[in-house]
């Protein structure tokens, strides 16, 4: 935890204190057929030099883990690393103890410790697994948590799991002690020490889902990266999956990166999207598909009649640079495909998002509890943070069954994938434009932009809910939701 965060967990500090002395699950013998996932550090190559990182592994070499709807989530986490550390398992419902967001739900993992968790392996979909200690995630600390459905199971096709990165040579303290420092206006825009701030001017509140105009104001990288990975890989030696001539794949893609948001691009192809943060909506074809800080999206592709290779690439906001896979028939030949795309992507915007619908809605009901929530901050002192009902460091306070809206207007020129734990919400209403939206457990909240969400508070505890840019989180955009009574 950063000292920026610590008023908010004064907050709740006789129940944080309580997790801290609790293990996710007091078991010491290994239970019949638990898996085992370690935190190790590994050696990838970028741009032709080795870099070592974290990485999330089963003792088979396998990254990752991958379940099938109904299994139980049991697993053991070894911290092989010489750090505190620990998981958390995004888009899985656990119980609140087992959620792995150190000092919130328990306590991190010791070097050459180990925590067990059991639960059900549940919402179904593509999920992922990331540190949630300290700056660890820009480290590489994450990976595919994959529980796959019985549907996806049943139709036989097959499967690709894209998992997105940025990476940088810089530590992440350092990176993080950059931003910090206070920046004079008149160095608002310019590249310094690795970081940048792509200014336009000044604006107000966008339209929905409306792009932004070149003098909106809106603020897209805070960190100029050395490169983007998928699957740990540039485009200099991308990862080649061998597919069938025509046949149909079922792409999973997960924005794991710490702070850049992507658009996935299909080239000619037309795609259809299956699920979004792993939950089923409506069909929907695509070409191109954005994709927030920690979201995901499964799309379906139907490979090319005439065999021809396919890449599968993404672009980060703002920027030409890209990072992707290829999806190659038998045979097909494998074209060098540039790290820089010929033109920037544009801003990411909430076009796509309102034609998304839930392929099974929440079931209408009263709203019980509306909770105002204002995103604020700037890049200047690089200082954010969330007002609960216009105060900070003040959690979400509910009661179990009740119907909660959260209404989160953005203050800032910055876009803000905002993410909470333990439950899944359905996006219902952006800038006053109502409709029933996809159910997700990440929402990008555009700047100077109100999104409302709702969820049924069904999971007790003490949750996380924060802003998924690695270092706005880190710079206070960090609250709670506390179930009222819960034990």
């Amino acid at each position: 935890m950063h000292l920026s965060r610590r008023s908010l967990l004064a907050a709740t500090t006789s129940l944080a204190t309580a997790l801290a002395l609790t293990p996710p699950v007091s078991r010491v013998a290994r239970a019949a057929g638990q898996k085992t996932l370690r935190l190790a550090t590994r050696v990838i190559e970028v741009n032709g030099k080795p870099a070592t990182r974290y990485g999330v592994f089963q003792p088979s070499g396998a990254w990752g883990l991958t379940l099938d709807e109904g299994d139980t989530f049991d697993v053991r986490l070894e911290n092989k690393l010489d750090v505190l550390s620990g998981l958390h398992w995004h888009g899985l419902n656990p119980p609140w103890r087992q959620d792995g967001v150190p000092y919130i739900s328990g306590p991190p993992v010791a070097p050459g410790k180990f925590a067990d968790y059991s639960f059900p392996g549940q919402p179904a979909g593509t999920r992922w697994m990331h540190s949630h200690f300290g700056l660890q995630e820009q480290n590489l600390l994450a990976a595919p948590l994959i529980v796959r459905e019985q549907s996806a199971i049943k139709s036989g096709v097959q499967e690709v799991v894209m998992l997105l990165e940025d990476f940088s040579w810089t530590k992440p303290s350092l990176i993080f002690e950059e931003l910090r420092k206070p920046k004079p206006m008149a160095a608002m825009g310019a590249t310094t020490g690795g970081m940048t701030n792509m200014s336009r001017g000044s604006g107000g509140m966008n339209m929905p889902g409306m792009a932004a105009p070149a003098s909106s104001g809106m603020d897209l990288n805070d960190v100029t990266y050395d490169a983007f990975l998928a699957n740990d890989r540039t485009l200099a030696d991308p990862q080649v999956f061998d597919v069938e001539k025509g046949a149909e794949v079922r792409l999973r893609i997960i924005n794991a990166a710490a702070s850049t948001n992507f658009m996935i691009e299909l080239g000619n192809i037309e795609g259809t999207v299956l699920t979004v943060d792993g939950n089923p909506v409506l069909p929907m074809k695509v070409r191109q598909f954005p994709l927030a800080i920690a979201q995901r999206v499964d799309i379906a592709v139907r490979m090319p009649a005439d065999g021809a290779a396919l890449p599968v690439l993404a672009r980060a906001e703002g920027l030409a640079k890209q990072t992707g896979v290829v999806l190659r028939p038998r045979g097909a030949a494998v074209a060098k495909i540039p790290e820089t795309a010929a033109t920037a992507a544009t801003a990411l915007t909430l076009m796509e998002e309102m034609k998304l619908r839930a392929r099974q809605p929440l079931l209408s009901r009263p709203i019980d509890r509306s909770v105002p929530v204002d995103l604020t901050g700037n890049m200047m002192g690089y200082v954010w943070g969330m007002a609960v009902h216009g105060m900070e460091a003040v959690p979400v306070g509910v009661e179990k069954g009740e119907r909660v809206e959260l209404v989160m207007r953005n203050t800032t020129m910055m876009a803000h994938p905002m993410h909470l734990h333990g439950h899944s919400f359905q996006v219902t209403e952006i800038n006053g434009q109502a409709f029933a939206g996809a159910y997700r457990d990440v929402v990008l909240v555009t700047p100077r932009t109100t999104v409302k969400v709702i969820f049924d508070a069904d999971n007790p505890g003490l949750w996380a809910y924060h802003c998924h840019n690695l270092y706005h989180m880190a710079a206070g955009m960090f609250a709670t939701v506390v179930y009222r009574g819960f034990n």
